[in-house]
């Protein structure tokens, strides 16, 4: 990780005890949502604290220049909270690289790791639908847009569309079993299965540098035979206050630029195995 510095650390599992089961990790990778950090914050806490479940939430600050620093400090204590701050601005594959990181190592193998955006567009309420499905033996949970049951609010038409032949493509390309949705950032994770990504890849493992990182993670943990699963996904965008930071034309291009480059590495990969079996 480069240009990290903590500010300060959620209570430790000595202070905070138990009874031992599964942690649950929120990491939360974060730029300007002054306007929506807190009160996400809040309804994690309600969803996780009613079940009564172990958690602690990650806040990964990427350089904001807004009051998002401040709010997540005014948090810490009434939520189990820690933050990191990036002292500029590095994107969002950097921001998401460094929460996973951090999580794997405060993390036990049957852990379970949630990413999710954070500006409210993610309801906190289905993490208890995620964990179970965990617990059921699926090593990662998407929260999909392509499921039956799910809804999108606040959303254009345009993006829509865009949003649905990408994932079209995407299924084509790397048909995957349990996945519809390659891109949604609203995901559980196995710890133990983390940590092996990590160990596998090391610092290639969330190497985009955009919001194409979520695509380029499901494709790295494909390679890997995990169990996919997912559950349909009520997207609040009606709910987010604040302009979108995705730029619609640049991450097209970039998410089909990663596309090709992993389909042929796939392809050599191919070659490179059936010319090792005829030998």
């Amino acid at each position: 990780m480069t240009d990290l510095t903590p500010s300060g650390s959620a209570p430790s599992q000595e202070q905070r005890r138990k009874p031992r089961s599964s942690k649950v990790i929120v990491v939360l990778p974060t730029y300007n949502e002054e306007q929506n950090l807190g009160a996400l914050l809040e309804r994690i806490d309600d969803a996780l604290a009613e079940e009564h479940l172990r958690y602690e939430v990650i806040v990964v600050d990427d350089g904001s220049t807004d009051g998002t620093f401040d709010v997540a400090e005014r948090y810490r204590g009434p939520v189990p909270l820690s933050i990191y701050r990036h002292n500029v601005n590095q994107g969002l594959g950097a921001t998401t690289r460094d929460g996973l990181y951090i999580a794997s190592r405060a993390s036990e193998d049957n852990d379970i790791v949630i990413t999710m955006d954070a500006d409210e567009t993610h309801t906190p309420g289905l993490i208890l639908r995620m964990i179970r499905m965990i617990r059921e033996g699926h090593d990662v949970v998407i929260a999909s847009r392509y499921q039956p049951g799910a809804r999108v609010y606040g959303l254009t038409l345009f993006r829509r569309i865009v949003s649905y032949w990408a994932s079209l493509l995407v299924r084509i390309l790397f048909p995957t079993s349990g996945v519809r949705d390659f891109t949604c950032g609203y995901r559980a994770y196995r710890a133990g299965i983390l940590r092996q990504a990590i160990a596998t890849y090391g610092e290639k493992f969330v190497e985009a540098e955009g919001f194409q990182c979520m695509l380029d993670i499901l494709l790295k943990l494909r390679e890997l035979h995990v169990v996919f699963g997912e559950v349909p996904l009520i997207l609040r965008y009606d709910l987010k206050r604040g302009k979108s930071k995705i730029q619609i034309g640049k991450t097209m291009l970039q998410s089909l630029a990663l596309l090709a480059r992993r389909r042929i590495e796939a392809w050599q990969r191919s070659l490179a195995t059936s010319h090792v079996q005829r030998k």
